[in-house]
């Protein structure tokens, strides 16, 4: 059976030959993605775990990208939060301001994601 690019990469980040449609597996991350409608989620999933560290702060990219500007409070407090947690753990690519823009068009064209 011939596999999908998809399948190709998740395999080969689960050291394993081939996955399958519905498959759970654990793999590798190459970088994580959120921005500011999934990362409070994220944010608090992460602190009901307990956990005191990031896995790799180099690898997690944050872009204020939907409520930059910010439209009302609950907006610009999302953005806090997610501010805080950037500062807390140092993470390296955070993004707001005057160096944020569409977040699927950020991170190819600031080389941190590449094809494959």
């Amino acid at each position: 059976m011939g596999y999908t690019i998809t399948e190709k990469i998740l395999a080969a980040h689960a050291g394993k030959t081939g996955v399958e449609p519905g498959e759970l597996i654990n793999c590798r991350l190459d970088g994580v993605l959120g921005n500011d409608i999934t990362t409070p989620v994220a944010i608090n999933e992460f602190n009901k775990l307990g956990i005191d560290r990031v896995f790799d702060r180099d690898k997690i990219f944050l872009v204020m990208d939907h409520f930059t500007p910010n439209k009302d409070i609950k907006s610009a407090n999302q953005c806090q939060d997610i501010r805080r947690f950037a500062r807390q753990f140092q993470i390296t690519n955070y993004f707001e301001g005057g160096a944020v823009g569409i977040e699927h068009c950020l991170l190819p064209e600031a080389g941190l994601v590449l094809p494959g």
